[in-house]
């Protein structure tokens, strides 16, 4: 045999075991690419098919396009996908455990803080433990900030809860807020614009200040609260176990290494929006609320004792609201709530 073929075989060869190596991940967000979580998503894409080498191809699905966002997790443990992108909130029916991986509630101020619970403070391993229990292996969060209540009424502190009647999402902050004197009302996110406009709630949980500005909530609500004290919703990355097992440690290592890229980009990116529509919103006649750092303690002590009702739904929830309480206490965020 030539030396000629014998080279051209053994490069042959060789691209076939590079090919054979590429691992391919079905991934499902319910992100649109339009959106500026999605856009970091496609960034997340590319960074970790670059970092890879190209041994990682990452095939994503936005807006839920496979199968509906709840049933992500479950299509990601049966291996109809291979990753959940979501939102740990879908799972609470599964186990309220998941809520405390998806909004604490009144727990933490920023971003920073609940992804130092997750790599400083126990949060990964108790994550995992949770979902290593349902075949799945948590990656990674991200999350932008805090959000804003907007209103067509004062909303300058806590005392401004009793008898508003607001938009809120179904569960654990429902009851918060009832337990404060206001009226939850749940609805769909797309009836928030009509409700206000209507006079059918006084104020809506939508997003943070500057989604909001998006939505054209401001055209009607003219009170809004800044800094944002009450919700943080945190989206996941979370793979099938097995899948996550039989990546190569490296593999591991840039996905980990994009998730928190991507977290860190979010962040930014909502400071400099946030910013933006802060500057703006007065000149439209908006009034905006930092609320006192006493009504704020107030806040967290009333959700703090629901994570305490909720702590006795299941143990795996126990283990959850007992590991946030502890990381809460170390970090000197609500010292006599979270005893």
């Amino acid at each position: 045999m030539s030396k000629t073929l014998i080279a051209v075989l053994a490069g042959t060869t060789l691209l076939a075991g590079a090919a054979s190596a590429q691992t391919t991940l079905r991934i499902q967000t319910h992100q649109s690419p339009e959106s500026v979580s999605g856009q970091l998503v496609r960034d997340f894409v590319e960074q970790v098919e670059t970092m890879s080498g190209g041994s990682l191809d990452i095939e994503m699905f936005y807006s839920s396009a496979v199968v509906a966002s709840a049933e992500t997790f479950g299509a990601a443990a049966t291996g109809i996908l291979d990753c959940d992108m979501t939102n740990a909130s879908y799972q609470t029916g599964l186990n309220p455990a998941f809520q405390f991986v998806a909004d604490t509630m009144g727990g933490y101020d920023t971003p920073l803080q609940y992804l130092s619970w997750i790599s400083q403070g126990g949060g990964r391993e108790a994550i995992n433990e949770l979902y290593n229990a349902n075949g799945m292996e948590f990656v990674g969060a991200y999350l932008g900030g805090q959000e804003s209540m907007n209103s067509t009424a004062p909303l300058a502190g806590i005392d401004d809860l009793k008898g508003w009647k607001f938009r809120s999402p179904p569960g654990m902050e429902s009851e918060i807020f009832a337990e404060l004197g206001a009226t939850p009302v749940v609805m769909d996110f797309t009836e928030i614009f009509t409700a206000l406009e209507t006079g059918i709630i006084d104020g809506a949980d939508a997003s943070t200040l500057a989604n909001n500005v998006g939505l054209g909530i401001y055209d009607i609500a003219k009170h809004t609260t800044f800094p944002g004290f009450h919700s943080m919703s945190s989206d996941h990355l979370a793979c099938n176990k097995t899948v996550w097992d039989g990546l190569e440690p490296a593999q591991q290592a840039i996905l980990h290494s994009a998730m928190d890229s991507l977290a860190l980009n979010l962040m930014m990116r909502t400071i400099v929006q946030n910013g933006e529509a802060l500057t703006a919103l007065p000149e439209k006649g908006v009034t905006i609320y930092d609320w006192s750092a006493e009504d704020r303690a107030a806040f967290r002590k009333a959700a703090i004792s629901r994570w305490d009702v909720w702590a006795e739904k299941t143990p795996e929830a126990k283990a959850m609201v007992e590991s946030h309480k502890t990381f809460l206490k170390r970090i000197g965020l609500g010292q006599d709530s979270a005893n």
